[in-house]
């Protein structure tokens, strides 16, 4: 076998991380233990919150140590097992993070079944973004047919799934994401009813949303903030939900900037919870009966921005914080053997 190439947190972003914060080295292969296996990592996620990871200042999760493979949800395939639950060639979804092995006791792993869906669907669509956003709308947005919601970042992996569930619903969806081609995208092959391109709108992005959501906003599924958040929110209706998953034009600050006109959220008596979805994770049962049979049948699409090799994880990580991305961002570390 060969070494195990890893990602290495080698210094502490001051603002936007730069290929000099990450380390890539090589090192002997680790050795499973009884009740352990040894996997290879086939795909690797790439995702806003390990910005936050990378940071001195405490947030939700534990940081990642310097000189440590920084952290990412996993898909491999076990390769040596010396545990009596996991078996050589299973596949997994797990949290191995930016390496081409790992070792795991299987505490936070799942088997997959290759012939129900593609693997890397346990990272984008039925896994965590997924998840996040079928939690966000239905549990903390509670939809009701003929409301109208704006979902923020609409071309990726959350934004994405939380309009189509919206139509779904009955509901008006409407996107906000940056270029023509993702609008394009949201609209013509999502389905949703209206797209801004908050780059082209500039000044007159306000304007511009107000004539997507003529009958104002019921439920805002934020996961940006910045200035698409600043038109938003006072387009908000009168008891309006706002599920908030992220705020990812902020991550690089090293300073707190100025939020929402809380006077405005008053007035509207607006509902804004702020949610991590791995608090939720056994209270699913809701997204597994609806989320896989939808993406099966095509109603609910979902699109992979795949970038090869773990060295090139950096450079794909740090275009995912200024939006280059289009769709679920996804590193393809080693073969996938399902895959045809």
């Amino acid at each position: 076998m060969a070494n195990n190439r890893r990602v290495l947190l080698k210094s502490r972003p001051q603002g936007e991380p730069t290929p000099a914060n990450f380390e890539i080295a090589d090192a002997p292969l680790p050795e499973p233990q009884d009740g352990e296996y040894l996997s290879r990592t086939i795909w690797l996620s790439l995702d806003p919150y390990m910005r936050g990871r990378m940071a001195e200042t405490k947030g939700y999760a534990a940081n990642v140590n310097l000189g440590d493979p920084m952290v990412g949800g996993t898909v491999g395939q076990i390769v040596k097992s010396r545990h009596r639950s996991f078996r050589e060639g299973d596949f997994v979804v797990e949290y191995s993070g930016w390496q081409s092995y790992a070792v795991s006791n299987g505490a936070m792993t799942m088997k997959l079944d290759p012939d129900s869906a593609p693997l890397s669907t346990a990272l984008s669509v039925l896994g965590m973004p997924g998840m996040t956003a079928w939690w966000g709308l239905m549990q903390i947005g509670k939809p009701k047919a003929g409301e109208t919601v704006v979902v923020s970042a609409a071309s990726g992996a959350v934004g994405s799934v939380v309009g189509q569930l919206a139509r779904l619903h009955g509901c008006r969806a409407v996107g906000i994401a940056g270029g023509k081609d993702k609008c394009d995208y949201v609209v013509n092959e999502l389905g949703f009813d209206a797209c801004v391109d908050y780059r082209a709108a500039g000044a007159n992005l306000f304007r511009e949303i107000r004539a997507a959501a003529p009958k104002g906003i019921d439920i805002y599924f934020e996961n940006v903030g910045g200035a698409v958040q600043a038109a938003v929110v006072p387009q908000l209706n009168d008891f309006a939900r706002v599920p908030l998953c992220g705020l990812i034009a902020h991550y690089n600050e090293m300073q707190t900037s100025p939020g929402p006109d809380w006077r405005l959220l008053l007035i509207k008596r607006a509902t804004v919870t702020g949610f991590i979805v791995s608090d939720h994770f056994g209270q699913m049962d809701g997204f597994w009966k609806e989320v896989p049979a939808a993406v099966k049948s095509g109603k609910i699409k979902y699109r992979e921005d795949i970038v090869q090799g773990i060295d090139n994880a950096p450079d794909a990580f740090i275009g995912l914080l200024k939006g280059r991305n289009f769709g679920k961002l996804l590193v393809q570390v080693s073969e996938d053997p399902t895959r045809r």
